[in-house]
């Protein structure tokens, strides 16, 4: 007879028995799924194949440097050693004939240090300024002796004549060369036999000593010689022959040939409401003798720079042309002088030597041009270095036209 325990015992035995396969079932199942899932990621509807992650491929880095580069303003200081002109100083004598003048003291140019800011944008110079000046070498001063005797002289030396020395102390050169060797000095009112002429300068036979010297430093004048005896008849051009060469296109390192009176005559104007020009005639005539210029030119100049002596830095400064003045800074930057005759002949000089003669050519006192600015020796080709204003020439030939026709 079976048991209540027997039935219970058979019966679990049952439920254990089915149950061992629905667990392996269940565990090869889950085995098949496992086995087969596939790792998925989270997805869109974007076009992945059109969509650029970066563009950094496409841009031109240097030329993104380049140009900021260029865009970026700058400043710059420049040092320049530049030659420091000498002034030349005028003293009447009473005992020279009216238009003569002769060397007492012969200059000698010094140097100097220019400190200038430039600016740049773009690699373009948008404005510079002198910000400071040292003198390095002291320059010497000329000294001119002019005559003031009421009688005039426009003797000319030729090869043969006599003449005298009138620097304390004239140096003798070997060759007719700025760089030539020094053979010996002579004194003033040392009597010389002239030789050659070259220009500027003269061969002479001084001493027993042959060489090449200065000519501003020599006179035909004998120092012991009487007014009355050295007086000449008086020259000049008249208005025809001076109006037949005027031109635009004239050349203005020849002198325009004028007398003293000439001179004179034109800077008589009503314009010249301080009579600074008719005042200081006799220099723009001096400059023609000493540097091979046209001085009516330089007299337009100042004409035409200071507007008849009327400006701020003429009256103040004794400027007729601006001299040293930057287009930021005109009156700081411009130079003063003694007196106008100081300023007159400086410009003249700067004239020669940069802009109205080729480097090397031979020039005042046995210098040698510079030619810095040379473009020709017409008033356009001065233009194009001289003066920042295009119309710089037009305004000078007007002036200059306007002193010619009133010969």
């Amino acid at each position: 007879m079976k048991t209540k325990e027997n039935k219970i015992h058979k019966k679990h035995k049952n439920i254990f028995i089915i149950s061992i396969p629905l667990i392996l079932f269940t565990m090869l199942m889950i085995y098949y799924i496992y086995s087969n899932k596939k790792e998925t990621y989270a997805t869109s509807n974007l076009d992945l194949e059109n969509i650029k992650i970066s563009n950094a491929n496409t841009i031109d880095i240097d030329k993104i440097i380049t140009k900021n580069t260029k865009e970026t303003t700058r400043e710059e200081i420049v040092v320049e050693e530049t030659e420091l002109e000498y002034i030349t100083k005028y003293i009447n004598n009473d005992k020279l004939p009216k238009g003569t003048i002769q060397v007492t003291q012969e200059g000698r140019n010094g140097t100097q240090k220019i400190y200038t800011k430039k600016t740049y944008n773009n690699d373009e110079i948008i404005s510079e300024q002198q910000i400071k000046s040292t003198i390095t070498k002291s320059a010497v001063n000329k000294i001119v002796e002019i005559g003031t005797a009421n009688y005039t002289s426009n003797y000319k030396a030729k090869v043969g004549d006599t003449l005298y020395v009138t620097s304390d102390r004239l140096s003798i050169m070997l060759d007719n060369d700025e760089n030539s060797q020094k053979i010996g000095t002579i004194l003033k009112d040392t009597e010389v036999k002239l030789l050659q002429i070259d220009e500027n300068s003269y061969k002479i036979d001084g001493d027993g000593i042959i060489g090449w010297v200065n000519s501003e430093a020599l006179t035909y004048i004998n120092p012991n010689y009487t007014s009355e005896q050295i007086e000449e008849n008086y020259g000049g051009l008249s208005k025809t022959k001076a109006l037949s060469k005027l031109s635009f296109n004239m050349n203005l390192n020849t002198p325009s040939g004028l007398s003293l009176e000439q001179f004179k005559k034109v800077l008589t104007d009503s314009k010249d409401t301080n009579k600074i020009f008719y005042n200081n005639a006799e220099y723009f005539y001096y400059i023609e003798k000493q540097y091979n210029i046209n001085g009516i030119f330089v007299a337009a100049v100042g004409i035409h720079e200071s507007n008849w002596g009327k400006s701020k830095i003429a009256n103040n400064k004794n400027n007729l042309f601006g001299y040293g003045a930057y287009d930021s800074n005109p009156y700081n930057g411009a130079y003063t002088f003694s007196n106008y005759s100081e300023c007159i002949d400086l410009i003249a000089r700067v004239f020669v030597k940069y802009y109205l003669n080729p480097a090397g050519t031979k020039i005042y006192g046995g210098e040698i041009a510079s030619g810095k600015y040379y473009s020709g020796s017409t008033l356009s080709a001065v233009n194009k270095r001289y003066a920042t204003d295009k119309n710089w020439a037009n305004g000078v030939y007007t002036h200059m036209k306007y002193l010619y026709n009133k010969l």
